[in-house]
């Protein structure tokens, strides 16, 4: 792909998220990478209305090589990137149910919400909660690499979601899976829910290739 051609990607990615209202204001941010380096949407910017002029291109180990300010969760990607060296994007939202799911305590130590949708089996897999750190502070990235349970999906606590996928495409649809996941597990919180049968839950994730390393029930 081109660089006009990611940059467009990257400019309708954001579009999706704030059309699937998981980016309010100027929260969140997102990445591309193409070989050695990474197309990222800059500090302060505004996800449904980027423009060319407001994404940063920077080299695998952070470096800036010309554009726009990178946001500063920088370290949050470049870790999800060496996580999943497979993966090509990654988006971090501070969307509604996210954040509230990640103010809560977490139903495993690898995986903050319960298997209680096929889709999020198939679409995201399990998604831990990683321990507090301030925006920006370079220790996010540090929670991400210090884990030791595979993900493509994470909450950061009373913070938001960060996810990654093979392509721009599915990371956003990740994320939004992820978001009505975490919006049911708030719904039937408290309540004597029933979850997905382990047998369905191990096959599912294997089917579709998703992390599923945690309790089954």
């Amino acid at each position: 792909m081109t660089a006009p051609d990611l940059a467009a990607a990257l400019i309708d990615a954001g579009r999706q998220l704030v059309d699937a209202g998981l980016s309010p204001g100027s929260s969140g941010n997102v990445s591309v990478r193409d070989g050695d380096r990474i197309l990222m949407t800059g500090t302060g910017t505004r996800l449904g209305a980027l423009e060319r002029t407001d994404l940063a291109e920077l080299a695998l180990d952070g470096t800036p090589l010309g554009g726009a300010r990178p946001s500063k969760e920088v370290a949050l990607h470049l870790a999800l990137y060496a996580k999943n060296p497979e993966h090509a994007a990654v988006v971090h939202v501070h969307s509604p149910s996210a954040v509230a799911a990640a103010c809560l305590a977490p139903w495993s130590d690898e995986s903050a919400v319960p298997p209680l949708t096929p889709y999020a089996l198939m679409r995201v897999g399990q998604a831990p909660l990683l321990p507090f750190a301030a925006p920006g502070d370079p220790a996010m990235g540090e929670r991400i690499a210090a884990s030791p349970h595979p993900f493509r999906a994470a909450l950061l606590a009373n913070h938001g979601a960060v996810v990654s996928g093979e392509d721009l495409a599915r990371a956003v649809d990740s994320t939004i899976e992820l978001e009505e996941w975490c919006r049911i597990a708030l719904l039937t919180q408290g309540a004597a829910r029933t979850l997905i049968a382990p047998e369905h839950v191990r096959a599912l994730a294997d089917r579709w290739g998703m992390p599923w390393t945690g309790p089954l029930a």
